[in-house]
């Protein structure tokens, strides 16, 4: 995966992200505006631009907060061609893969136009603020999270629940989001090993909770339960065989089932996924974990299941 130095793309990083343990290091969002009636990033309709991608999950947290408060007139977005280059995420000349907005070819053009001249990776989402031109976040839990300044739809971080909430965050996080690229990012096995146990021992954890109750803090829907659904809808068609996920299915837990399903059937939840674009995405040429990019046929899942 390629890098910005000093706003400057390189397509070749010189820092390798695993450890010489074989540890998947997930580099850390650098970008950290914030939306407020009385900062430089107000909350105007139309001001703000999402840039996405379908594979990833970090953008997908976006696009679900995004449709459950109703901002879809408030904030547009672009969606990157659903494979990646030397040059990261690229967009199209014209299309549903193309961008309107700046009309730049490649997500790092985004980057490079932060000032100071920005370091770090190219990632998704970005949320993209028109007036001063500038990145107002990379960083995917405060983006949704600021989204609640628009004051629409529900609260999904009630303060009577966010206890609850970071409670859960701090376990789904490390253990379930990005555990499952712990594992399938690992270069050694006691390293996939260590990964893959950490996501199933935090998805027993969430299938006892769910055997209680509807959602993880109660019978109302918060942004914890936005945060894990996106590896949940990845998980049987993508991290199960791709990422050798494969002690349980998603299937094989019955409340943690049904619970996807649940909020899959929701109003605008659908309209965000794509199993076929993450099952590319997950299967593309890699030396490392599929050098002939052979892209399975299955699975069959019918997420279209009654949630009863």
């Amino acid at each position: 995966m390629g890098v910005m130095i000093d706003g400057v793309y390189h397509s070749v990083d010189p820092k390798p992200d695993t450890a010489l343990s074989g540890e998947y290091k997930r580099a850390a969002a650098t970008i950290r505006g914030w939306i407020t009636e009385d900062g430089p990033f107000p909350p105007q309709p139309g001001r703000y631009h999402l840039y996405v991608a379908w594979n990833c999950p970090w953008a997908h947290r976006a696009l679900l907060t995004r449709a459950f408060l109703a901002l879809e007139d408030l904030i547009s977005v672009s969606y990157a061609a659903p494979r990646r280059t030397d040059q990261g995420w690229i967009y199209e000349e014209r299309g549903p893969f193309s961008d309107p907005v700046l009309g730049v070819s490649a997500l790092h053009e985004v980057y490079a136009r932060q000032t100071p001249g920005y370091t770090g990776r190219a990632t998704v989402p970005v949320l993209w603020d028109r007036q001063t031109e500038t990145v107002v976040s990379n960083e995917s839990a405060d983006i949704i999270r600021m989204m609640r300044a628009f004051g629409r739809g529900p609260d999904l971080y009630p303060e009577a629940l966010r206890g609850d909430i970071d409670a859960w965050n701090e376990l789904i996080y490390p253990n379930v989001n990005n555990g499952v690229y712990r594992a399938g990012f690992a270069r050694t096995q006691d390293a996939y090993e260590a990964g893959a146990r950490d996501v199933f021992a935090a998805l027993d954890k969430i299938e006892d909770q769910l055997s209680r109750t509807e959602y993880l803090t109660g019978p109302e829907i918060t942004e914890a339960d936005l945060r894990l659904f996106p590896t949940l809808a990845r998980f049987d068609v993508a991290y199960h065989n791709a990422f050798r996920c494969n002690i349980r299915r998603l299937m094989d837990y019955p409340a943690l089932w049904l619970y996807a399903r649940r909020i899959f059937a929701m109003p605008g939840v659908a309209g965000t996924v794509d199993f076929d674009i993450y099952k590319r995405g997950y299967f593309s040429p890699s030396e490392a974990r599929n050098p002939l990019g052979i892209i399975p046929v299955g699975p069959l899942i019918d997420w279209t299941l009654p949630a009863d």
